[in-house]
């Protein structure tokens, strides 16, 4: 997987994580990061910066780092963990600014799990690393091929599912949020669907006090994950 953006590069070559190959801009002057990789004796290809633009469709700042994908976590060894309490699941979203913004919040606020689905969702990729700013190592993200079916094995373990939908549910903050929880978070367009929606122990709104009517996925994530951490110490 093809990374870039110098905080991610400073990230991953001070964890000193394994780095396959680093392409950098001709002019490429950021004397912490090259002392990093010379640190970490990993091979350099210099580029113009048309050749760099022609590799990544982002802001890359002048470097490019070839890293293996990531590795996800097992949805089984997650759900057979008595340890893990607090998982979110997010219900095909589309934006990778998303998932990385509700990467680092997950981090951040201590959430166990996220449960992502393989088809139809944004995977892991440069824009969601570079997003994240370096928390994706320290989340344990799952990769499961029916997000119902995972939904289900979840309530067999003994975790409540809340979801968050604007019609036919109720205030967030009137939600009790003790025992296992399991947060859905829905698309960006159409929100979670009907049959994530049968599924969940209760639907959850943010009340709009303004003429928007929905908040960005990654807002509503934020509020819902710190509400449930606020409810839990």
């Amino acid at each position: 997987m093809l990374v870039y953006g110098k905080n991610v590069a400073r990230d991953l070559l001070k964890k000193n994580k394994y780095i396959k190959k680093i392409i950098i801009q001709d002019n490429f002057d950021d004397k912490e990061i090259i002392s990093l990789i010379e640190k970490n004796k990993i091979s350099v290809k210099r580029c113009s910066k048309r050749e760099i633009d022609h590799l990544c469709s982002g802001l890359h700042q002048g470097i490019i780092l070839d890293i293996p994908d990531y590795k996800y976590h097992g949805f089984h060894d997650i759900i057979q963990n008595n340890e893990i309490d607090f998982v979110v699941l997010l219900d095909h979203l589309e934006d990778p600014h998303n998932l990385g913004a509700i990467i680092r919040t997950c981090e951040a606020a201590g959430v166990d799990a996220l449960i992502i689905p393989k088809d139809r969702q944004v995977q892991l990729n440069a824009t969601v690393m570079k997003t994240s700013v370096g928390t994706l190592d320290n989340v344990k993200i799952v990769s499961v091929s029916n997000l119902v079916n995972a939904i289900e094995k979840l309530k067999k373990e003994g975790f409540w599912i809340v979801g968050t939908c604007l019609e036919n549910s109720v205030d967030y903050r009137k939600i009790d949020y003790g025992g296992k929880i399991a947060l859905v978070i829905g698309n960006e367009s159409v929100g979670i669907s009907t049959l994530v929606q049968k599924k969940c122990d209760f639907l959850a709104k943010i009340p709009m006090y303004g003429k928007t009517n929905s908040l960005n996925a990654s807002v509503a994530a934020g509020i819902m994950i710190y509400e449930i951490v606020r409810n839990r110490k």
